[in-house]
């Protein structure tokens, strides 16, 4: 599987383990397969792209299909292809499902179908894809362990609020040994953002923003892991330091050392 990741446009970070960074708003998507299952971490921002990626995914996993879907946050960029991905099972943030079930984005943005709208989707994908939305069955309230098989076990961990009061995170552990394997991966949603400057929209928590980040990096345990921003490049520790110490300067708050 690992060597056709860039023939997609994906970018492998660790065995089994890959991400596409999407055009428009350069939203990530994660990909994390194991023997059994595999699972998505975040399903692009209309029907249209979710099933490419699901197109994608399948031929990356060889014929198989996704069994399991995590949102990151309920924003449209970020949700809005779930229904491509029919019968998996879908996780969220304690919280998340009723604010989907509600219309979404919360709070004086307006609902997730004008939000998709003001960013530039065309209005009847807008429509199409909210009607459609799979909402998560499963709600993350700490932290939650899922088996892929083949010894791949993955982490979701509800981090917010920060970004927005339903932030989940997703923790690939590394490999470990000597000489070192494979690093430990966390995709962090909008949490962290490298592309630009972090957004706080009507939704976001500010002042527990930076100790958000200080559970991410904690999830990563060190600094030879790996960070995946929402919107950007891949990251180091060092970047999350920095824009959790911005966020405190820029919003207050603070949270320990990590």
């Amino acid at each position: 599987m690992d060597v056709r990741w860039e023939e997609y446009g994906w970018e492998r970070l660790a065995p089994g383990v890959g991400r596409r960074r999407l055009p428009g708003w350069d939203a990530t998507v994660g990909l994390v397969a194991g023997e059994r299952g595999a699972l998505l971490y975040d399903t692009g921002s209309t029907l249209r792209e979710g099933a490419e990626l699901r197109a994608q995914t399948r031929a990356l996993l060889g014929g198989r299909r996704v069994t399991h879907v995590a949102f990151s946050h309920p924003h449209f960029d970020h949700v809005l292809g779930a229904a491509a991905f029919s019968g998996v099972a879908v996780y969220g943030a304690v919280g998340a499902a009723e604010l989907l079930s509600a219309g979404g984005a919360g709070g004086p943005a307006g609902s997730l179908y004008e939000e998709a709208v003001r960013e530039g989707v065309a209005e009847a994908e807008a429509a199409e894809a909210v009607d459609l939305l799979v909402r998560p069955g499963h709600a993350v309230c700490g932290e939650l362990t899922l088996d892929l098989g083949g010894g791949r076990r993955v982490l979701l961990a509800n981090v917010g609020p920060g970004h927005t009061a339903h932030d989940l995170a997703l923790l690939v552990p590394g490999s470990g040994g000597e000489p070192p394997g494979a690093p430990a991966v966390v995709f962090c949603g909008d949490l962290v953002e490298e592309s630009g400057e972090p957004q706080a929209g009507p939704d976001a928590v500010p002042a527990r923003w930076p100790a958000a980040l200080d559970r991410l990096l904690a999830l990563g345990g060190g600094d030879g892991a790996v960070y995946v921003p929402g919107h950007g490049a891949v990251v180091d520790a060092a970047f999350v330091r920095a824009q959790r110490d911005a966020l405190a300067a820029r919003f207050g708050g603070s949270g320990a050392p990590a």
